[in-house]
């Protein structure tokens, strides 16, 4: 039986965790998902809560070698399990996340948990410490600020991308921007329940944000404005470029497999070398080809699924 790329990937991976101005700092690890961090003047932010509480102690490790603050907030930027399932260990004040990531959680946030813990082992390290699914005590729509003392925070919803929630993190009057999995960049770019064809109109917003600063879902920080836009870059050419081959494919008539290994063959050289590309790509070709084929709601991912998807493609 055809088994994920990712059941293979059990070598842990360096962590890094930088300052990117005055209150801003970037937790990653080598395309693992990445967390930011913002330390305000009474209390400290944290986007995307790592897969487990047991993971999320590597943050609160780090956050508390430069602030004892406490931790009040903790953002979502989507729905997805390696995100959001490490929430409980924060002991936040609010756990916040976009309605359209609200609704995402009751339809399909069971499924989610379930698929992803089978696809990935371990990347949910101490899955035994997750009480269950997280959710948000508050929730917004379009945006909302918060003000940590005197730094203003603005927590917004662009447009769909890489889910139809989600959420960016801004800190105006340092232009450090929070992308969650809108931006992945030197990784494998998941897009499983993307919406492809609106996710590029959605980076051109933040691009024109004009970010001095980025912290992507994956990969390395963005240090520059001339970082942060060429990461912008790197998942808008990845999505349109999927989304270009399985149209050309399903118009063909070809079959979900044909289509694979067509895609593979013209991103493979671009992208193929980096962390998790293999595991993620059948998921990607297969929204994909859902989406050309004009299936515009995503259709929910199951473990059982996830089997299927493999062995359609082996």
């Amino acid at each position: 039986m055809a088994t994920f790329a990712s059941q293979a990937d059990l070598a842990p991976k360096k962590i890094s965790f930088e300052k990117l101005s005055a209150n801003a700092y970037a937790f990653t690890a080598e395309g693992d998902p990445n967390t930011g961090v913002i330390v305000g003047d009474d209390g400290v932010m944290v986007i995307d809560a790592q897969a487990t509480p047991l993971m999320a102690q590597e943050v609160i490790k780090r956050v508390r070698k430069v602030t004892s603050k406490p931790i009040k907030y903790v953002v979502l930027t989507h729905y997805h399990a390696v995100r959001v399932l490490g929430a409980s260990a924060y002991k936040p004040q609010e756990i916040i996340a976009s309605q359209a990531t609200l609704d995402l959680i009751r339809e399909r946030g069971k499924q989610d948990m379930a698929s992803e813990i089978g696809r990935f082992p371990r990347l949910f390290r101490g899955k035994e410490s997750i009480p269950g699914l997280t959710w948000p005590t508050m929730v917004f729509r379009q945006d909302m600020t918060i003000m940590m003392g005197k730094l203003e925070v603005r927590i917004l919803q662009p447009g769909p991308g890489h889910t139809a929630g989600d959420t960016i993190v801004w800190i105006p009057s340092q232009q450090v921007l929070f992308s969650g999995d809108l931006v992945e960049y030197k990784a494998g770019i998941y897009t499983g329940d993307a919406h492809l064809d609106a996710w590029p109109a959605t980076l051109d917003k933040l691009a024109g944000m004009k970010p001095k600063a980025l912290v992507p879902g994956r990969g390395p920080a963005l240090k520059t404005p001339g970082e942060s836009q060429k990461a912008i870059r790197f998942t808008q050419d990845f999505v349109r470029g999927l989304l270009d081959s399985a149209r050309k494919g399903v118009k063909a008539g070809k079959s979900l497999k044909e289509v694979y290994l067509a895609t593979k063959r013209r991103m493979d050289p671009d992208y193929g070398a980096y962390p998790i590309y293999e595991h993620c790509m059948p998921f990607d070709v297969s929204r994909a080809y859902d989406e050309a084929s004009g299936i515009a709601h995503p259709r929910i991912w199951t473990a059982a699924r996830d089997i299927e998807m493999w062995k359609s493609i082996a």
